[in-house]
């Protein structure tokens, strides 16, 4: 096989989807009971049926968090570049079609903002942009992430997939962790919310981990955004597409986020509601599918969900978030990508860690150890 949408073109969605609601009791016991999960026990693991488990479900992958992970939680924080974009997409309020202010940081106004952040305690930052080409390209994130190295221990990006060329190149400048989430993997849905621009093209998109693994990045992050399909079916074919990279690219790491669809400048209504209980049943279903996974939690969550996961699976959490270019303190009022749930501060947030006999840590790794 050449990349995973090889594989992915080998199932039906709808096939898929009728195998995990037809899932029973017994086949969620069976999952609980087995000493290595595979992707039908993950199945179960998200199913109607599984609901009625949620307590030992909770419990294990508590333990399993801890025997993997121990008593720490990983801080981060996002450092958006740019909200300009090409692309529309129904979601987001970078979309090319929504009418407002564009900027992008310039070299002096990115230190302002990294200043800023080193301030609240942060050794690890992810960059995000929009999607434009002709502006946020290959050569501005060089000159970024040449800005930046020598004052971060780690450095994440959730940019436009680029080609596997462009992250060989861009991994000595330090790039460590590219997050590239596919929104859903629904291709007839994915067409509907992506009509116009380079993300339009599924399978590029799709293909951008094999991209990634080729050019051997240290990190990758996968996910969907809940709310715009299935998330039951949605999260398998993510689970499977975990498990393909995980034997092909194994001397990569790889994290998991949960972004449930929130409010923006816009607005798109989720076609498909996820309650709190089936967000702990799906972080709770992937930690027992996978013990070496990350699990990222970020501030679309409101405090007392954040609060209440700490110990149930999750290893990385962000706090003190801006979703806008110059949010920190170039220009607090330009335009966020969406609304975020949890405005306690960094400090707040790793007093709640504390309180629950957990360590935040500020960094993800040391160069000392490579």
């Amino acid at each position: 096989m050449n990349s995973f949408a090889e594989i992915f073109d080998q199932y039906s969605w709808d096939e898929v989807k009728e195998s995990i609601y037809s899932k029973t009791s017994a086949d969620v016991e069976h999952a609980l009971g087995a000493s290595k999960r595979n992707l039908e026990d993950f199945k179960a693991l998200v199913s109607p049926a599984a609901a009625a488990y949620l307590e030992p479900m909770a419990q294990l992958s508590h333990q399993l968090t801890q025997k993997r992970f121990g008593k720490v939680i990983q801080m981060y924080i996002p450092l958006y570049l740019s909200n300009e974009c090409n692309n529309i997409c129904t979601y987001c309020g970078f979309s090319l079609d929504n009418k407002v202010k564009r900027r992008t940081l310039t070299p002096m106004e990115i230190m302002q903002e990294a200043a800023a952040i080193k301030e609240m305690g942060y050794d690890h930052v992810l960059l995000v942009t929009g999607e434009a080409n002709q502006t946020v390209h290959v050569d501005y994130f060089k000159k970024t992430l040449e800005l930046l190295k020598p004052h971060f221990s780690h450095i994440s990006m959730e940019v436009q997939p680029l080609d596997e060329e462009d992250y060989r190149e861009l991994i000595p400048y330090g790039l460590n962790t590219v997050l590239v989430y596919q929104e859903t993997y629904h291709k007839e849905d994915y067409k509907k919310h992506h009509p116009k621009g380079k993300k339009s093209n599924f399978n590029y998109r799709i293909e951008t981990p094999d991209r990634l693994g080729r050019a051997g990045i240290h990190k990758m992050g996968l996910g969907v955004l809940i709310g715009l399909e299935d998330w039951r079916t949605d999260s398998f074919f993510t689970a499977m597409h975990l498990d393909y990279l995980e034997k092909r690219y194994w001397k990569t790491k790889y994290s998991l986020s949960f972004p449930r669809l929130r409010p923006f400048s816009g607005g798109l209504e989720p076609k498909v509601e996820m309650n709190d209980k089936e967000l702990v049943q799906l972080i709770c279903a992937y930690r027992l599918f996978d013990e070496e996974v990350e699990i990222s939690l970020s501030t679309r969550e409101s405090e007392k969900f954040r609060n209440n996961v700490i110990k149930l699976g999750i290893t990385s959490i962000s706090a003190g978030s801006k979703t806008n270019p110059g949010g920190y303190v170039v220009e607090p009022e330009s335009l966020e990508q969406f609304e975020i749930s949890d405005e306690r501060s960094p400090e707040e947030i790793a007093a709640i860690i504390r309180k629950q006999g957990y360590e935040p840590v500020w960094k993800d790794w040391d160069r000392a150890f490579v």
